[in-house]
């Protein structure tokens, strides 16, 4: 197959199948001890203090850990090799995780929301110092664990969904110091969970387009990164191609996209084999579509499609 250049370099048929990198296991490893250990610590200082704001983030991390599980769970699938029963593989795993991360994380701050508005009725007096410092100690273990995602985030929804987890954590223990502070400051025993319900709307809000695409891509919908129309007229502007029918264009996984269409050709005598290399090419280049199918026919036998099934 002839290659293609890009980003300086020649692109082979090897490239086209390079899925999540490896290191992502390690990552995930890190990232469970780290938040495990920092749980433990969280709910026995919130116990201990009597603090809702440093409790409610020991449950949400512990919802953080069992998402990150999920995530890395669903990295594993994604290399396991098709077989007779599931000839695609695992790779939808990758989407069902950020679907569950996202509920999970809707579903934790709807809680975080619920015990605030609770202590609201009921304020009560913190160890502010102690909650300060385990909450300092939550910002640097959950930063840290966000920036190892940070990189894959841009371009898999399922590490997005574990970036979103870890950087929703920094938030929550950042607003926690500052609510540690404000009572310090102030004696405002209410700051600790107004700062928890505010702090909860910020995350539900940065989760709903984790939650939608997630959604989106269970649904077989186009990737937002793919315009539709714009694959249309790049397989029109193919050579020998005088119109298309039946195209779609959905995600495998959260970093694999795949796309099938039916090619109509115009009137004589077609080398198909340079054809379709120059379309997968051309997707692969222009659109990162990986697996593609296409199907060359006349117009002779494009009028035979179903008319339901054409596009």
């Amino acid at each position: 197959m002839p290659s293609q250049r890009k980003k300086g370099r020649a692109v082979t048929r090897s490239d086209r199948h390079e899925h999540t990198p490896a290191r992502y296991g390690r990552t995930f490893a890190i990232g469970v001890t780290l938040n495990v250990g920092f749980v433990i610590i969280e709910a026995f200082y919130g116990w201990h203090t009597q603090s809702l704001a440093l409790l409610a983030d020991a449950g949400h991390n512990l919802s953080d850990v069992a998402g990150l599980l999920l995530a890395w769970a669903a990295v594993g699938a994604a290399r396991l090799r098709p077989n007779v029963r599931h000839t695609y593989g695992w790779r939808r795993g990758s989407i069902l995780a950020s679907f569950a991360n996202a509920i999970i994380l809707l579903l934790a701050m709807g809680s975080l929301g619920w015990e605030a508005i609770q202590r609201l009725q009921t304020p009560a007096d913190i160890e502010a110092n102690t909650v300060m410092v385990v909450a300092g100690i939550g910002v640097l273990i959950n930063a840290a664990t966000a920036a190892l995602f940070m990189a894959g985030s841009k371009t898999d929804l399922n590490i997005r969904g574990a970036f979103l987890h870890m950087a929703a954590d920094a938030l929550v223990s950042v607003g926690v110091v500052i609510s540690g502070a404000l009572y310090l400051w102030q004696g405002w025993t209410w700051i600790d969970p107004v700062v928890s319900l505010v702090i909860a709307v910020v995350i539900v809000i940065g989760t709903w387009s984790l939650f939608y695409r997630s959604l989106h891509l269970l649904f077989d919908g186009v990737p937002e990164s793919i315009d539709l129309n714009a694959v249309r007229d790049c397989l029109l502007a193919l050579p020998d191609v005088a119109d298309l029918h039946d195209l779609h264009v959905w995600a495998m996984a959260t970093n694999e996209n795949a796309l099938t269409a039916h090619l109509v050709l115009k009137g004589g005598t077609v080398q198909t084999r340079g054809l379709l290399e120059q379309a997968r090419e051309n997707l692969h280049e222009l659109f990162e579509i990986r697996h593609v199918t296409l199907q060359v026919e006349t117009a002779d036998q494009a009028v035979l499609c179903p008319a339901m099934h054409c596009s």
